[in-house]
């Protein structure tokens, strides 16, 4: 079963996301199936205590999803993921406007 696309997306990283999502289930990483049911229950524990939004706290949990799968299966821990986002913002809050963002050795 292949992925439906999404109507619309508000941002660059959304349809990154999606794209990277979709290329890791063609690759065998995990069944569609097994993430539509695992993202379903991110949008409703997430939904479960406010309204969503239906775009950017959509795409926040399809995130919360995925690094939770890629966490699960070692391709990207939880703790390292974490030290690698700290590390890109402190990177792009360091760039001038314009330069490139660089992460640090």
């Amino acid at each position: 079963m292949s992925a439906p696309a999404p109507s619309r997306f508000d941002e660059p990283w959304q349809a990154q996301l999606f794209a990277l999502t979709v290329a890791l289930n063609e690759a065998g990483h995990f069944g569609w199936r097994e993430w539509t049911e695992a993202f379903g229950a991110t949008l409703k524990r997430r939904g479960a205590g406010r309204a969503q939004d239906g775009s950017g706290d959509y795409y926040d949990a399809w995130l919360e999803t995925l690094e939770r799968f890629l966490d699960a299966q070692g391709h990207a821990p939880a703790a390292e993921a974490a030290r690698t986002r700290a590390a890109w913002k402190a990177a792009y809050l360091a760039t001038p406007h314009g330069k490139p963002v660089r992460l640090a050795d």
